[in-house]
C-alpha cells in the first residue's frame, strides 16, 4: 500500500477537513487536547475540502476550521515550513477568528472561546522537549488565569521520536499517523482504532481519483523543492559566510534563489534577510 503525506496540505485537509472526516477529527481532538472528562461529542467542519479550490495553493500551510458541540470554535493547522512571522500567524488567527465572530450591536459576552492547535513539521520552542505545549493569557507571577477564550496548542512533529513498539497511547499513533504515513508500506500491527484506521483508508492513494493524485504530487513537490532551497540556503550561507561578509553572503544566496524564483517569504526564512528587502531585490531584478 502507499499512503499520502499527511503533512502536505491536500492530504491534511482530506484526511481531517471531508465531508467524512467527522468522526476522525472528533477522535483526533480528544486523543490530543484535553476537554475534561467527557470530550468532545460532535463538531461540524466548515468548508470541507475541495481538490479544485486546492490546485492553486502555494503556501506551506493548510488549516482545517471546525465548530464544536457547545459552540467553540477551533483552527486546525499544519505548518511544514519555519518562514517569518509564522508565530505572529497563529495569533493573528486565532484572534481573527475571536473578533469576527461579534456582529453589530451584539455584546461581547457572545463571544465563544478559540482553540488554535498547530502542528509543525519543524522544532518551534527550544526551551523544552515536550511534544505537545499549550498556551494561554495569565499573570506573569502568579501564573493565574486572565480568560481562557484564546488557547494556542502546538504539536512539534521532530520532537516526537517513538517508534511503532513504542507507540502506547492513542495521542501516540495520531502524531505517529501524522509524522510517518507518508513513509509507511502498511498499516502499523498494533494500530486497531477504527478512527485510524478510516484515517489510513482516507490517505491511502489507491482511492484516489486522477485530479487528487495530481494535486497530491505536485504538492509535495512543491514542499520538498522549499525545503531543499532553505536547507542549501544556509549551507551555502555558512560557506559564503567564511569567504565573504556575513550580510554580502546573505544577498547573494537570495540573489541566487531568486533566479529560481522561490517565493520571498522562504527566502526570507533560510536566510535571515527581511521579506521587504527580498520583494526589493526580486523588483530590481525585474526592471534590469
Amino acid at each position: 500500500m502507499d499512503f499520502l503525506d499527511v503533512k502536505t496540505d491536500f492530504a491534511f485537509k482530506k484526511v481531517f477537513g471531508s465531508e467524512q472526516s467527522k468522526a476522525i477529527l472528533i477522535d483526533f481532538l480528544n486523543a490530543v487536547i484535553d476537554f475534561g472528562d467527557t470530550g468532545i461529542t460532535d463538531l461540524t467542519i466548515v468548508d470541507p475540502y475541495q481538490v479544485p479550490l486546492l490546485k492553486g495553493m502555494k503556501d506551506s500551510y493548510v488549516d482545517v476550521k471546525a465548530v464544536l458541540s457547545d459552540h467553540r470554535k477551533i483552527i486546525i493547522e499544519m505548518q511544514v515550513l519555519s518562514v517569518e512571522g509564522f508565530e505572529k500567524r497563529v495569533l493573528y488567527n486565532a484572534a481573527k477568528l475571536y473578533s469576527t465572530q461579534l456582529k453589530k450591536s451584539e455584546k461581547y459576552s457572545t463571544l465563544e472561546p478559540i482553540i488554535a492547535l498547530t502542528i509543525t513539521d519543524f522544532e518551534m520552542f527550544q526551551e523544552f522537549d515536550r511534544v505537545i505545549s499549550y498556551w494561554n493569557l495569565r499573570e506573569k507571577e502568579s501564573l493565574i488565569q486572565y480568560s481562557g477564550d484564546i488557547e494556542l496548542i502546538f504539536i512539534e512533529l521532530p520532537k516526537f521520536t517513538k517508534n511503532e513498539d513504542e507507540l502506547h497511547s492513542v495521542t501516540d499513533k495520531w502524531i505517529y499517523f501524522i509524522k510517518n504515513a507518508g513513509e509507511l508500506d502498511f498499516v502499523p500491527k498494533t494500530f486497531s482504532e477504527p478512527n485510524l484506521l478510516d484515517a489510513f483508508e482516507l490517505a491511502n492513494t489507491a482511492g484516489l481519483n486522477e485530479d487528487e493524485l495530481e494535486v497530491q504530487f505536485k504538492r509535495r513537490d512543491f514542499i520538498w523543492l522549499q525545503k531543499g532551497s532553505l536547507e542549501k540556503a544556509k549551507k551555502d550561507g555558512i560557506q559564503e559566510g567564511r569567504e565573504k561578509g556575513e550580510q554580502e553572503a546573505k544577498l547573494s544566496i537570495a540573489q541566487n534563489l531568486l533566479t529560481q524564483n522561490i517565493d520571498p517569504e522562504i527566502i526570507a526564512a533560510g536566510t535571515g534577510l527581511s521579506k521587504e528587502l527580498i520583494i526589493s531585490l526580486r523588483d530590481q531584478n525585474t526592471e534590469q
